[in-house]
């Protein structure tokens, strides 16, 4: 009696694991150099990775090609990662932070209050794993200076947890 066939049918396919970190381009700028010849054109890139459980980083990187400095501004985000405890899905305290002319408030939420901010800021809290709380950025509307105080004022977050 002849083996009956087993169809199986992802034998043989090589299928991509889920990647470690979830990334969101926020900035994508053309920028320009002047040199005696004229103008050199290059791209920026700021990008914000996180795998939604605490592990969050940015990157900004230039290069002459977008997917030359996205792959930067990626290397760049893994190099500066944070790790946050996210307890209950919100944090202890408020907390306030300054970049530049940015400034950033983080206030803790009660449990499905869910994610209020706007800009950059949510999508950093997202990617880092916040499910209640609550954000303003007041100041600059400079997208990477406000990324720069959001990183600031999680990196105070991760100080006033330690001194406990």
């Amino acid at each position: 009696m002849p083996k009956p066939k087993t169809t199986n049918r992802n034998r043989g396919r090589n299928f991509r694991s889920k990647p470690e970190f979830e990334q969101k381009l926020v900035d994508l700028a053309r920028v320009t150099r002047v040199v005696k010849g004229g103008k050199r054109l290059r791209f920026r890139a700021c990008l914000v990775i996180g795998d939604q459980k605490g592990k969050i980083g940015f990157g900004i990187a230039k290069g002459t090609d977008v997917s030359i400095a996205i792959n930067k501004a990626m290397l760049q985000a893994k190099k500066n990662l944070l790790q946050i405890n996210v307890q209950s899905e919100t944090i202890p305290h408020e907390i306030r932070a300054k970049y530049g002319a940015a400034k950033v408030l983080l206030r803790p939420a009660r449990k499905g209050h869910g994610l209020v901010a706007g800009g950059v800021v949510r999508i950093i809290l997202t990617l880092a794993g916040f499910k209640n709380l609550t954000a303003k950025i007041l100041g600059s509307d400079s997208k990477i200076n406000n990324v720069k105080a959001t990183m600031k004022a999680l990196e105070k977050l991760i100080e006033s947890s330690k001194q406990k």
